[in-house]
């Protein structure tokens, strides 16, 4: 796992560095300013490019003017620096690469208080103003910089971090932000990079490592998580000779109705290809034909009209419930026997999520260790509406503890809120995948991994990996722009194979 740090942790990291390494905060800088430049000279080729370098009077200026310097020293003689002194302070290592600067030919030009804007000639424009140590929204000379720049329609290429866009806390959608195509960051992203909002502001970003000690980094406290391929090669468990159906459990369905058959296909269906031993689907009697075509390995216990049906609850290990279930009394019916009469964690999704929003008393009887799979709407609606993302991590956080159960709150970087107050952030999927099922498909994986024995977090965490990394293989290789949830679920056991290797 990466910890993700706050903007005062990172200042930290940077000062344990200069402490022990030992290194100084100038050579440090360097450092970093090479691994920038080590990244755009491989994506930005063309030396004739016209690129002009904007920077900020600290430390983030002062990487500027060092990428600049070693861009120069790379041959882009198409360069020119643009400095705004907007203040009279000025950081040591800022002052020491300006002069550094001042002995190369790259053209130089300050930008001062009240000044009027130079003309913008370059088709590219770095973005070293401000960075990391924003605190607060822009204002003055730097939201009149800023809103100008964007006004250029310019490719622009932050380093370290967009200026205007907080690192951590509330992101304002009508934030003044330097809107970047790329943000080439150091050693981590940063929290708010994986955060809806900031995709107004950020098309992509890169991490670029600076040398940084990994395992200081480890040492610090941080409940926030970016979850690595390593994480989930070190969850997965290979198959063994000798196992056989009941190795792998019993995982039960409970989805459908005449008219939503589609979503209990698809989450039976990928239960059993992410390897349930046994999957059982209990739907309406007129969704058995449905399928018994689609998925034949998939066994039935059939729903007639409005009586309950017949279930034994222990010869199942795991149990899923939601997808296209309906919100009428039959469904709640269904839902209250199930949480009265099955002790174990259950997943539940789509509208089992909105008969809980609708009798939140049901909410407390879920069994601990539950795992609850809402989207934004879903989530606003069981836990109340909120104005940004920012909040709904701290209630994420906190509704995961309080209630003893795994909430993973889905989005681009699909958020897995634990009883112990860990929020980790998925590092796979695309937007290929945002077609509808797609959360179905998620329900029937993390279903069959908890059938299998995987504990509730290992299920959360493998579960949305695998589901995301099928989908990528499936998009990235083949520039797919749509892929279907059927295909991400037929594509689960390859790439399952891939990781347990």
């Amino acid at each position: 796992m990466i910890p993700l740090l706050t903007s005062a942790q990172i200042h930290e990291v940077d000062a344990h560095a200069i402490a022990h390494e030992p290194i100084t905060s100038i050579d440090l800088m360097e450092r970093a300013s090479k691994a920038f430049v080590s990244w755009f000279i491989n994506h930005f080729p063309d030396k004739r490019q016209a690129i002009s370098v904007y920077c900020g009077t600290g430390n983030n200026g002062g990487d500027g003017l060092a990428i600049a310097r070693i861009l120069n020293g790379h041959g882009y003689g198409q360069l020119n620096v643009k400095v705004a002194r907007f203040s009279n302070k000025a950081t040591d290592d800022f002052n020491t690469n300006f002069q550094l600067l001042q002995q190369t030919e790259v053209p130089l030009l300050e930008i001062n208080k009240d000044e009027s804007f130079p003309p913008e000639d370059s088709s590219i424009l770095i973005d070293a103003l401000l960075g990391s140590g924003l605190n607060k929204p822009l204002s003055g000379d730097y939201e009149k910089l800023v809103k100008h720049l964007n006004m250029l329609n310019k490719t622009v290429v932050a380093v370290d971090v967009p200026t205007g866009l907080l690192t951590e806390g509330d992101v304002d959608k009508e934030a003044t932000v330097l809107r970047a195509d790329l943000v080439i960051t150091f050693q981590q992203p940063k929290l708010n990079f994986l955060l809806p909002e900031s995709g107004a502001f950020i098309n992509c970003w890169e991490v670029v490592n600076i040398g940084l000690n990994e395992g200081y980094i480890q040492s610090l406290s941080s409940p926030y998580q970016f979850v690595e391929e390593k994480d989930i090669k070190a969850i997965l468990k290979p198959r063994h000779k000798f196992s056989n159906k009941g190795t792998f459990g019993h995982a039960l369905m409970v989805a459908g109705q005449a008219q939503t058959m589609g979503a209990a296909l698809l989450c039976s269906s990928a239960c059993v290809y992410a390897g349930a031993g046994l999957t059982t689907a209990c739907i309406p009697e007129a969704g058995l034909t449905a399928l018994n075509s689609y998925q034949a390995e998939v066994m039935a216990i059939v729903r007639q009209g409005n009586d309950l049906p017949d279930i034994d609850y222990e010869k199942f290990s795991a149990i899923g419930i939601g997808p296209g279930l309906g919100k009428d009394e039959n469904a709640l019916a269904l839902l209250t026997d199930i949480l009265v009469n099955y002790n174990k964690p259950l997943v539940l999704d789509a509208d089992a999520l909105n008969l809980l929003s609708q009798h939140h008393e049901l909410v407390r009887q879920l069994p601990a260790g539950s795992i609850i799979t809402p989207h934004m709407k879903e989530f606003d609606r069981l836990f109340g509406d909120h104005t940004n993302w920012w909040q709904r991590l701290q209630t994420l956080q906190q509704k995961a503890k309080e209630l003893n159960i795994y909430i993973v709150l889905k989005n681009d970087y699909t958020i897995t809120g634990t009883p112990d107050g860990k929020l980790y952030f998925n590092s796979t999927s695309n937007a290929a995948m945002a077609t509808g099922g797609m959360g179905d498909v998620l329900t029937g994986i993390i279903t069959s991994l908890l059938s299998q024995k995987y504990s509730p977090v290992e299920a959360c965490l493998a579960g949305i990996y695998i589901h995301g990394k099928a989908g990528d293989e499936l998009a990235l290789p083949n520039r797919l722009h749509v892929v279907l949830p059927g295909q991400v679920a037929a594509k689960l056991p390859a790439t399952m194979a891939k990781l347990t290797a």
